[in-house]
């Protein structure tokens, strides 16, 4: 079982953020995280004497509220947690100052993953980021000095300034700081957000992208997801396993999203009408066995989880059989897997057509 916890609190809008954010409702955040634990409560009722395999705290921006926030979450958190648990929580540089990042690590978290983006000034600015690349570089350092063994850095690539002389530059620094978590994203343009009425600010380019990966693998991060790469298992998000997995997940929080028993629900995004009734979902859905495992197969082939061959029909078999041989797949103990995950789309297209 895993949990998701959504703090909606930011600094600023990055240009291509779509997440349930806010840069002007600060002044509810001792309410919102009292709201926040009576949802916890509600959740955990759900899964008497079980423990967690992860919490992660998303956001938003979990780095923008003080520590001491979360003193109640963990307290509500407690007879979840074992010494197995992972615990992670997203941090941007200019707000996770080593006070911050000990705090937390005290608290529990054990997992810290900053949304870094880039190393570059000017890329920063175009991105809309508010921290520079002196702030990534001392964030993920105090990280390492206050005791967390695994650091994640988030980049993102795509983007229109992008140029090899740039992400190399970025790789260059990467190897220099104590991390053992890579998560390279696309710029991806989504509506509503600043960048989806500007032209130009996004150029895909496949050749660059293959670039980053193989160079990624060269500096040690092995691929296990089309945007995740560890220095060794251990180093692997346990969490996001568990979504490619499909493992039930408990969302709490303003804009979270929770899946359990087949059963997808949606708390409610505005931060107010969260705060006034927590437990009140926004919505719910129930996923047909179709959709589920359409979920199974795409999540599974764009990462190292792989795909149960029994949830396939016998032409869906006789079709990744195929694949096997013109080597786009391998098959392993009743499972496939994909070699190269860029492709998955035409792969799932192919086994469902």
């Amino acid at each position: 079982m895993l949990l998701y916890i959504h703090i909606p609190f930011c600094d600023s809008k990055c240009f291509y953020c779509a997440f349930n954010s806010y840069v002007d409702l600060f002044h509810l955040k001792k309410e919102y995280m009292t709201s926040l634990k009576i949802q916890l409560k509600y959740e955990l009722k759900k899964i008497p004497n079980q423990k967690l395999k992860s919490i992660f705290f998303g956001g938003g921006t979990p780095s923008c509220i003080d520590a001491i926030y979360y003193e109640d979450i963990f307290i509500e958190l407690k007879e979840f947690i074992s010494k197995d648990t992972e615990i992670t929580t997203e941090a941007n540089p200019n707000s996770a100052s080593k006070q911050w990042l000990n705090d937390m690590k005290n608290l529990g978290v054990n997992r810290v993953s900053f949304g870094v983006q880039s190393f570059d000034d000017k890329k920063l600015k175009f991105l809309g980021r508010n921290h520079n690349h002196t702030q990534a570089i001392d964030a993920i350092n105090n990280a390492k000095e206050v005791g967390f063994e695994h650091i994640n850095c988030d980049i993102i690539y795509d983007t229109a300034i992008d140029t090899k002389e740039l992400i190399q530059n970025d790789l260059n620094i990467i190897k220099t700081l104590p991390i053992d978590h890579i998560s390279a994203y696309s710029l991806t343009i989504e509506e509503g957000t600043k960048f989806f009425d500007r032209a130009n600010v996004q150029i895909e380019n496949e050749e660059m992208t293959r670039y980053i990966f193989n160079s990624l693998s060269t500096d040690g991060f092995s691929q296990y997801e089309i945007s995740n790469f560890s220095k060794n298992e251990k180093a692997r998000s346990q969490h996001n396993f568990g979504y490619w997995e499909k493992e039930d997940y408990l969302g709490v929080g303003a804009g979270a999203v929770g899946c359990f028993e087949d059963t997808r629900y949606y708390p409610k995004k505005d931060v107010q009408e969260y705060i006034a009734n927590p437990i009140e979902y926004e919505k719910e859905e129930k996923l047909s066995k179709e959709d589920t495992k359409f979920e199974k197969l795409f999540l599974g082939l764009r990462s190292a989880v792989g795909v149960s061959l029994d949830i396939l029909s016998k032409s869906e078999i006789q079709k990744v059989e195929l694949l096997e041989k013109e080597k786009k797949v391998y098959i392993k103990n009743n499972r496939f897997y994909n070699y190269d995950f860029l492709i998955t789309d035409e792969i799932v297209l192919f086994i469902e057509d």
